[in-house]
């Protein structure tokens, strides 16, 4: 009966989207429409040819048994692809900047800087970074409460669902179709297919942790539940908004004005302070302790540090908003919670660099130990940066400027990035059953290519930045500003080549993770895949 019931509402699904397609009002609402057609067809199709005979007694389906891996190391491929294809965009788009030409006149206005920044910053956050957060949490959550993943195929349904998402939002942007809306950009029916895909995570993750059998639940599942209950909040609430048309992409947000302003810098600050941060934090709490194979430094610090930035983090949003129709006292306000937010999350960073006492040694051993080491080395300087930026006189210097974009690079490169390629080379052979990496020198090589890199990219725009500030309110004699726009554009081209040579760097560290993984996967297998179920 379920099963025909399946067939019945995918036929509605394919019936609907070549409806929608047809009638579409815009050119990205047409794809779409086609691409949901041609998915539903295809498991249509898929399921009609697993349908089971009725005259032929099914045979009961084994139990399953031990961790539920599979969603984990379809994942981690995600993770490693995603993060390519984001570098690659990442470091093309860099190089428009400084040689405008690359915005390449037969290919508008699809390959225009307008439109690849915010698959860039997409393909970075959302695919490379939420492909690592949903992978590591379904692995930590399972092993450290010793039980499998709840909802049977959920998870599947979690995996396939994020990358349907990712590909939508991906493919609007190119065809124009976005909020506009920092880290928000995806249109009103791809924020709807995340809520339940994102709900769907939400249920799985929480369900797993409900059936643990530990006890206990360790403080890294903390952080992964508050960064996915958080997300759902601000996404719902930042998303607001009313289509246009149900056959058209375009909506209009609920918003307006200086409360549409806060609301986005609400959601948008918290999706750096939970998606960024939090939820890192989750693999940090695991991934470190267990490479170094050392306790966490202090317990007591690290639920500290848990509820210091969850209480904390979700009033910084307004340092935005200096100098806009916000109240002062509103920005005051969040300048000030961004101020407190420092010493948490310095403590975080501490804990985390502790934790290698009686192990100082695998810094200059283990690779994975450094990639680790660095990333926090990058968390503690983008949280004091960060805190420094948002006060009123030294944002009135920074915000709107490239020191802006070195701010977040330095922490997305640095702190996400590193913490996820050492995740990646801790995850892979233990899920494929290898006894390590393919190649530690090339984790080495990683390393350092990310490394120079980062500070390639981040001390730039640093230094571009500062300039462009100072630039921008120089002002005569007579009141009248000395610099016009073009100027500081000018000022700029060296410390953009710099960049895009940045960008070139993180790249081939990239593409030589790949690699290392692909060996790695392909290797005999030394172990068995863990199939018990202890807390690990």
């Amino acid at each position: 009966m379920f099963d025909t019931l399946k067939l019945v509402v995918l036929a509605l699904i394919v019936f609907f989207a070549a409806l929608a397609a047809d009638w579409a009002r815009d050119p990205a609402y047409m794809v779409h429409a086609l691409l949901i057609m041609v998915i539903a067809a295809g498991l249509f199709f898929w399921q009609l040819r697993n349908m089971p005979v009725e005259d032929v007694a099914a045979p009961h389906a084994p139990v399953p048994q031990g961790y539920m891996d599979g969603p984990i190391r379809y994942g981690v491929i995600a993770t490693a692809f995603w993060g390519v294809v984001g570098f690659l965009a990442g470091t093309y788009i860099a190089f428009q900047l400084a040689f405008p030409a690359l915005n390449i006149e037969w290919a508008q206005p699809y390959a225009n800087f307008g439109r690849l920044r915010p698959l860039h910053t997409s393909a970075v956050i959302f695919a490379f970074g939420g492909n690592a957060l949903i992978a590591s949490s379904f692995y930590i959550v399972q092993r450290t409460s010793a039980a499998r993943l709840w909802g049977g195929n959920a998870a599947w349904f979690v995996f396939w669902g994020y990358q349907l998402f990712i590909v939508l939002a991906a493919t609007g942007y190119l065809l124009g179709a976005t909020q506009s809306k920092e880290y928000a950009e995806p249109e009103w029916y791809v924020d709807i297919w995340l809520t339940i895909v994102w709900l769907t995570y939400l249920a799985v993750f929480f369900g797993t942790i409900l059936n643990r059998r530990e006890r206990h639940i360790y403080v890294a599942n903390w952080f992964f539940l508050a960064f996915i209950i958080t997300v759902a909040m601000l996404h719902v609430v930042n998303n607001l908004a009313i289509p246009v048309s149900i056959w058209g992409s375009k909506s209009v947000q609920v918003f307006a004005g200086v409360q549409d302003a806060m609301t986005q810098w609400w959601y948008g600050h918290n999706a750096v302070g939970f998606f960024l941060t939090a939820g890192f934090l989750g693999m940090m709490y695991y991934f470190v302790p267990k490479q170094a194979g050392r306790p966490v430094y202090s317990y007591k610090l690290s639920i500290i540090h848990f509820w210091a930035l969850i209480f904390l983090y979700i009033w910084a949003g307004p340092h935005h908003l200096h100098y806009t129709a916000l109240p002062d006292w509103a920005a005051t306000l969040g300048m000030v919670f961004s101020i407190i937010l420092w010493m948490p999350s310095w403590g975080g960073m501490i804990n985390g660099l502790m934790t290698l006492e009686g192990a100082w040694d695998k810094i200059r051993t283990d690779p994975i130990i450094r990639m680790f080491v660095a990333s926090l080395a990058f968390y503690g300087m983008s949280t004091f940066e960060g805190p420094m930026m948002s006060i009123r006189a030294v944002n009135s210097l920074s915000h709107y400027t490239d020191w802006t974009i070195g701010h977040v690079h330095s922490g997305a490169l640095g702190w996400n990035g590193l913490i996820t390629f050492g995740a990646l080379y801790f995850l892979t052979p233990r899920l494929w059953g290898r006894a390590q990496m393919h190649s530690l020198s090339a984790i080495n090589l990683h390393f350092w290519l990310a490394t120079v890199g980062i500070v390639l990219y981040a001390a730039s725009m640093w230094v571009s930045g500062i300039m462009e500030g100072l630039m921008w309110r120089e002002v005569d004699a007579n009141g009248f500003l000395v610099n016009s726009f073009a100027d500081t554009v000018e000022a700029k081209f060296l410390m953009y080549v710099v960049r895009g040579l940045g960008g070139v760097l993180y790249l081939a560290g990239g593409a030589v993770m790949v690699w290392n993984m692909w060996m790695t996967i392909r290797a005999p297998q030394a172990r068995p895949v863990t199939v018990a179920l202890p807390a690990e």
